[in-house]
């Protein structure tokens, strides 16, 4: 899933990303965190489904030349960036 993108801001809170059958899938920006030098989208399902659940985290790297997001297969990594965001929201 790989979509061009266009963050929200207070009138356009929804991401409309689309899979790789076709399915338009809706999600709410959570946060936008830097992880090792990389730009990543956390997002939530704005509409949970039977493939996302409600309060599951989609995390995206983010490719700001391209302004796509692109997805992760790595579960280290996408550990590393949902632990790290973790803490820096303990932080704040």
């Amino acid at each position: 899933m790989s979509e061009d993108l266009e963050l929200p801001d207070e009138d356009n809170e929804i991401i409309e990303l689309v899979d790789d059958d076709g399915n338009v899938i809706n999600f709410k920006l959570l946060d936008v965190t830097e992880y090792k030098g990389e730009k990543y989208t956390l997002l939530l399902a704005a509409e949970p489904n039977e493939e996302i659940a409600e309060d599951e985290v989609v995390i995206f790297r983010l490719n700001e030349e391209e302004e796509t997001l692109e997805p992760i297969e790595d579960e280290t990594l996408l550990e590393e960036v949902f632990e790290f965001y973790q803490q820096e929201a303990e932080e704040e």
